[in-house]
């Protein structure tokens, strides 16, 4: 069984400082068949005016992962974070038993344009911890010296960074007709497509599933997923637990 979720049917939000695709509900955007997928709660597609952001605001119980696509984001947190996230760089915050921080755009003429990713946690409270780091492989490109890259894990395996999840994060990267595949094996997987268009092919179905920038397709259960670019390709691969 296959969930899709096409970038076209996404909720949107307008505030003007503000330009926002949700794919799950959140916020002022509810829909009951879209919840979240396993673990994973929340992906929000935002576009932040130059100079402008998200005033000081708490979180807690919650795995917050910043993916920036475009642009920069400057994060700021009460436990003495303060830093800016370019494009290429992955941050990722444990709220544990609270934290408050902001996010704004550090660039007076260029917007920023970064996923916003909300995991639930396998366990509440502890301390809040913070991590960024940049990863080797050009967000936007699609040229890559690997296919896969492990940004976030449970483990921290391969310089990744660490979420409090039995979850992970890939980034996908193809050239035009480049593939790749991934097995589920009794787990779940989503991929999230953040730029170029592919063809997902399922194991368990007659015809490819096209997808497009902000396009996600969810595989519930046991499954082989080939991802076959059309053109620079570069997804977010999703693996939770059932």
């Amino acid at each position: 069984m296959v969930y899709l979720r096409q970038a076209k049917t996404r909720g949107a939000v307008d505030f003007g400082w503000l330009r926002s695709k949700h794919s799950f509900s959140f916020g002022h955007y509810y829909d009951p068949k879209h919840m979240g997928f396993s673990v994973l709660r929340v992906i929000n597609d935002d576009i932040v005016a130059p100079g402008r952001g998200f005033e000081t605001h708490g979180h807690r119980d919650m795995e917050i992962i910043s993916y920036v696509v475009s642009g920069a984001l400057k994060h700021k947190d009460s436990t003495g974070n303060e830093y800016i996230v370019p494009a290429g760089d992955i941050q990722v915050m444990s709220a544990g038993k609270g934290i408050m921080h902001s996010e704004f755009n550090p660039s007076k003429d260029e917007a920023v344009n970064f996923l916003q990713i909300w995991i639930v946690p396998s366990e509440k409270g502890g301390e809040p911890q913070y991590s960024q780091r940049a990863f080797g492989n050009s967000t936007q490109s699609g040229e890559s010296s690997g296919a896969k890259e492990l940004l976030v894990s449970q483990d921290g395996s391969n310089e990744s960074l660490t979420i409090k999840q039995d979850a992970s994060i890939t980034r996908i990267q193809l050239k035009k007709d480049e593939q790749i595949e991934q097995v589920t094996e009794g787990r779940k997987g989503y991929l999230h497509v953040v730029s170029g268009t592919a063809n997902v092919v399922l194991a368990s179905e007659n015809a490819p599933i096209s997808v497009n920038p902000g396009d996600g397709v969810g595989i519930y259960e046991h499954e082989t997923v080939k991802v076959l670019g059309n053109d620079p390709f570069v997804a977010l691969w999703f693996d939770l637990p059932s």
